[in-house]
């Protein structure tokens, strides 16, 4: 007893001693910088993990300098766009991990910068970028032998294939991450992971990203909560198997074995206790994720019902309002909005993978460039920048995209101006179609809200502003994506981005 409470003594010291170091080992500017994020002074404190980053380097503690960067990092594009500033640091603590890091330390140091971009283009929402950006945070994990590591390199994952609408990859990205923290037996951790990620699908107003994470983390509770209550009986019937193997040792006396029989009878009093209560808690969980499950299933119908309903009234409508004189303004604004909330709807009901064919790539992008030669105005230069080369792409969804995009920089180009329809290859099943033209810009806080239909009530001889949703519709039912580019300042640049 005295031996053990010796050893129980010498551990709390040596404990307190390492909480000391650590504590000791954090630099002035370090603090300095974190009271200045508290307070609100990005900039100031920005400025002062940079200087951090640089005292730790030389000093020759990497990892805290490397921690210190990439906090600074984060702040250019927090509250300001300073990618170029980012990106430029983020070389910079690459370099200097080259010249300095050793062994897995430094595969675990690159791990961070390699995060650090990801975060941006995920903020940036750069498809291709970002895919390549989980590549090398996958070679540095491994490469490091970090299990934490590994496990934040599947949630990071889990991030991108819900956020891009790839749920599947999501689902199996998650449930690997759930469980080999499950396996751990990290419940706790699991489930605050679980919250983060739900907490961040209602952040981005992304319903798919909260209704999968949701129904993941109901299916993960049942089976955690009864993981739980078998450790709990496990640890219970060891006492009782410890307690039995010390009666077997102990002195056979009559007042020995009555205190352990005592003992025991309280322990079993306790275990019938435990085991009542975990299966009152699984019932009720199981009574829970039932009703829970009920709601969510509603909820789907409710709107399965009400995109049906609004599909109904277009078809209804469309019969009537070609009975009327289509050359009125208002007429023919009436009968493209029915025809592009029945294309939208369809869209969003359409399952399975869309059809893909060779296409010759120069002919295609000259062909929709001409559509539009007469709508644009005077002295706009119309130009088609693409290889002479076939690609493996469904005709009819990426024609009316990019003939979308064509027409609107037609509209929106003055006199003089420029108008560019591009190609670029980014892989070997990578592709990217770009869409520019001079002139005013679109303003940041409106490049996330042109995508989403019906954000506004609008006199519909405008315009009814369903044409860049059923684009974003299209591009997301090719595995792809369409975006603004954040980095043109010279007018605004749309980027089609397709996977094969």
């Amino acid at each position: 007893m005295r031996k053990n409470f010796l050893i129980l003594f010498v551990n709390l010291l040596v404990c307190c001693s390492v909480a000391m170091a650590q504590g000791a080992s954090k630099s002035n500017l370090q603090t300095r910088a974190e009271n200045e994020y508290e307070s609100g002074n990005l900039i100031a404190a920005r400025a002062l993990y940079i200087k951090a980053f640089e005292d730790y380097v030389n000093k020759g503690q990497m990892q805290q300098a490397v921690e210190c960067g990439v906090k600074g990092n984060a702040l250019y594009y927090a509250k300001e766009n300073l990618y170029k500033e980012a990106f430029d640091l983020l070389r910079r603590i690459d370099q200097t991990i080259e010249a300095k890091g050793q062994g897995s330390a430094k595969a675990a140091m690159h791990y961070l910068t390699s995060k650090e971009r990801f975060q941006m283009y995920m903020k940036m929402r750069k498809s291709a970028s970002i895919v390549e950006q989980l590549g090398n945070m996958e070679k540095f994990a491994n490469a490091s032998g970090d299990e934490n590591l590994k496990n934040d390199l599947l949630y990071n994952k889990t991030i991108y294939y819900y956020t891009f609408g790839l749920n599947d990859k999501g689902n199996a990205a998650f449930k690997e991450m759930a469980a080999r923290l499950t396996a751990s037996k990290q419940y706790g951790k699991v489930d605050e992971v679980y919250q983060t990620l739900i907490a961040n699908g209602r952040k981005s107003n992304s319903a798919s990203l909260v209704a999968e994470s949701y129904k993941s983390y109901l299916a993960w509770k049942d089976s955690a909560n009864a993981l739980a209550l078998a450790d709990t009986v496990g640890v219970l019937k060891k006492q009782i198997a410890d307690d039995e193997a010390i009666i077997e040792e102990k002195d056979s006396s009559l007042t020995a074995r009555q205190a352990v029989i005592v003992g025991l009878g309280i322990l079993a009093a306790v275990l019938a206790a435990v085991l009542v209560l975990g299966a009152l808690m699984l019932i009720r969980s199981i009574y829970l994720t039932r009703k829970q499950k009920k709601t969510i299933r509603q909820l789907n119908e409710n709107n399965a019902q009400q995109a049906k309903f609004i599909s109904n009234i277009s078809a209804q409508l469309a019969p009537t309002l070609q009975k009327l004189d289509s050359r009125t303004p208002e007429v023919k604004a009436l009968l493209d909005f029915s025809d592009h909330i029945q294309t939208l709807s369809n869209l969003e009901n359409q399952t399975g993978d869309v059809e893909r064919e060779e296409t010759p790539l120069a002919s295609f992008c000259e062909e929709l460039v001409g559509k539009i030669q007469n709508k644009v105005k005077t002295g706009v230069a119309l130009k088609a920048d693409a290889p002479k080369m076939t690609v493996n792409i469904n005709k009819e969804y990426v024609s009316h995209i990019l003939l979308h995009l064509l027409t609107n920089a037609a509209n929106f180009t003055p006199e003089g101006g420029h108008i560019t329809l591009e190609y670029k290859k980014r892989g070997a099943h990578k592709h990217q179609f770009l869409v520019s033209n001079t002139g005013s810009s679109i303003p940041e806080e409106q490049r996330e809200e042109v995508f989403k239909p019906f954000r506004e009530v609008r006199d519909l001889t405008k315009g009814d502003g369903l044409g860049l949703p059923i684009c974003k519709q299209m591009a997301m039912k090719m595995n792809g994506d369409l975006e603004i580019d954040p980095a043109f300042t010279k007018g605004v640049r749309f980027v089609l981005n397709l996977v094969d």
